[in-house]
């Protein structure tokens, strides 16, 4: 019996559904992602969804600290027997879409390294991206799917708000494609493993508001124009021509063509608007996507 059945049979823990539970099992895997993660001891390591450890105690070799995020309680104790001796390890129980990672570091900018729970990656993406700021570089795992919609190009069919937004504040690179074999259950997909390094966050806050509720506005329905799809938050059609007019961008095409600088030139003009694109802009405020920071 391997270390990973062993250890779930001497806490007698069957991995749950409902938290999207599949653990990385292979070694020789572990390995490659954390020498992707390139701990040193001089940094702190976030980990989110430690597991069993496996992974934590790899990065623990090189790591002057890492933080080990875990929300299932049977796992952590686990995790708190496993490393009571490793003064590098700090166990933490927590929900990472709660956790401050300002906390993990007395305020210094860390590396964050995970296995992402499938159903709940989408929320975590853009929870990290609000702690951007505080973050040097990230290798994280998903499901394939999600991993082509964070890295796809305009014109492709996985290019999507994921897309734009990770373009503006990371450089995304696919490093790692993870086999169903190498989990325990083993999952239905094939996973990817993604290394982010953070771009420059010198952008004023509110211009950087502006592109994130343009991006989502313009995707609001894919099959419309991005014209139309603008229209849809209220703003005025003489407003909305000018606007597109002064961007230089044709209002037929789909969000889907258009490039994160263009982008971020139409999320300029549509703030030159003033109150006339503010009281149509209610978005701004609503759905999750504008609490970015």
């Amino acid at each position: 019996m391997d270390f990973l059945r062993e250890t779930l049979a001497r806490y007698d823990i069957r991995p749950r559904k409902r938290l999207g539970q599949s653990f990385l099992r292979d070694s020789r895997m572990v390995r490659r992602i954390s020498a992707l993660a390139d701990p040193r001891a001089d940094e702190t390591v976030v980990e989110i969804g430690a597991g069993l450890g496996l992974l934590t105690a790899e990065l623990a070799k090189g790591a002057g600290r890492v933080v080990a995020l875990e929300i299932d309680p049977r796992l952590v104790r686990v995790l708190e027997d496993r490393f009571a001796d490793n003064d590098r390890v700090k166990v933490v129980q927590a929900d990472v879409l709660m956790y401050d990672m300002a906390s993990a570091s007395d305020g210094k900018r860390v590396k964050v390294v995970g296995n992402i729970p499938y159903h709940i990656s989408t929320p975590i993406l853009f929870r990290l991206l609000a702690f951007r700021r505080m973050i040097t570089s990230m290798v994280l795992m998903f499901q394939k799917e999600l991993a082509d919609r964070i890295t796809a190009g305009p014109g492709k069919k996985e290019y999507g708000i994921l897309s734009v937004l990770f373009a503006r504040y990371t450089d995304a690179v696919p490093a790692i494609t993870v086999p169903p074999a190498c989990f325990y259950p083993a999952p239905r997909v094939v996973s990817s493993v993604l290394r982010f390094s953070m771009r420059d966050h010198s952008g004023i806050p509110e211009e950087e508001s502006w592109l994130v509720a343009t991006v989502r506005s313009s995707f609001a329905q894919r099959r419309k124009t991005l014209r139309n799809n603008l229209r849809a938050t209220g703003v005025a059609d003489e407003v909305l021509d000018a606007v597109l007019a002064k961007a230089r961008i044709d209002g037929s095409r789909r969000a889907e063509t258009l490039t994160l600088g263009e982008f971020r030139h139409l999320a300029a003009e549509l703030a030159e608007c003033g109150d006339a694109w503010k009281m149509a802009g209610k978005f701004l405020t609503n759905g999750g996507l504008s609490d970015i920071k």
